[in-house]
């Protein structure tokens, strides 16, 4: 979608948004697939109510577009503009065990500033790409982490009402891969708690997880990390590889042969080879093991 009413323009730059025009989401995703769209940069966290209206009151459709690293976009004309609050020069506080970050900062330059500090208890998630806020939404762990434990309180965007809210930890629900924000929370900052750690421990841990990821993971190609959700009790990875489907592949979209859980993008893959193959994958996982497997991807239709 491209934005054209010079009052609207006029209206946007009054509050501060940078637009900028057919930035291609293929370009700002992690498994480089996306048409082009217009792109609404806000740096101002304090505007974003008076953005969003102005938006519905010109009915134009938007999304909010964090890092892109587990995002998979629709092939075509996309019918709605993007919105982006990108990193800002000072987003990460830190005051003895508590850390404030903004939601925009990475999340792997998140562990290891707080482990300069000798702050711990993030180690397995320092392969984890993206930002912070994509890590909250997702509830993101890895090797015994998961972040939602260690959020005291978070800043967020609601949707439903326009406004921008403070929670604390204990009214928002973690789960595995999952969490209690609505569909429409867009996560601002969030103050996080984290226990005191030597750094030459934290670094080993750090340094563990990292062998593991590159001896697993296709970390060199385009993917958006795990495609499913591990089922209870049960590994989708697992059930993918014992039926023999690394290397399946749609077009140029392909289960990845060091992980079976990663599907790839080997080349120019479309969102329909993508769909098509997440398809076809969970449907043999369903006729050999009777388990329906959840997207852990999520897809912009």
């Amino acid at each position: 979608m491209k934005l054209t009413d010079p009052k609207l323009l006029a209206a946007l730059a009054d509050l501060g948004v940078k637009r900028v025009e057919n930035a291609s989401l293929a370009e700002r995703t992690s498994l480089g697939i996306g048409d082009t769209t217009d792109l609404l940069l806000i740096y101002n966290h304090d505007s974003l109510p008076a953005l969003v209206q102005l938006l519905h009151e010109r009915n134009i459709a938007y999304r909010f577009l964090g890092g892109g690293t587990n995002l998979l976009v629709r092939d075509g004309d996309l019918p709605w503009i993007c919105i982006q609050l990108p990193r800002r020069e000072k987003d990460i506080e830190i005051i003895g065990n508590t850390v404030w970050v903004d939601c925009a900062a990475d999340l792997g330059r998140t562990v290891t500033t707080c482990a300069k500090q000798n702050l711990g208890g993030m180690e397995g998630l320092i392969g984890v790409p993206g930002t912070v806020g994509g890590a909250l939404r997702m509830n993101a762990g890895a090797y015994g982490t998961q972040i939602g434990s260690h959020v005291r309180e978070i800043k967020i965007f609601r949707g439903s009402t326009g406004q921008l809210a403070t929670l604390k930890g204990d009214q928002i629900s973690f789960e595995y891969r999952h969490t209690s924000f609505a569909p429409d929370d867009i996560m601002l900052a969030v103050k996080l708690e984290l226990p005191s750690k030597p750094f030459s421990e934290i670094l080993t841990g750090i340094r563990i997880c990292n062998e593991k990821r590159r001896s697993s993971q296709p970390i060199n190609q385009k993917s958006a990390g795990c495609i499913f959700k591990n089922p209870p009790g049960a590994s989708a990875g697992r059930m993918i590889d014992e039926l023999g489907l690394k290397g399946m592949h749609v077009g140029d979209a392909r289960v990845s042969e060091r992980h079976a859980n990663f599907f790839v993008n080997a080349g120019n893959a479309t969102a329909a080879d993508m769909l098509a193959l997440i398809d076809q994958v969970r449907e043999r996982v369903q006729q050999n093991y009777g388990v329906h497997l959840e997207e852990e991807v999520i897809v912009w239709k």
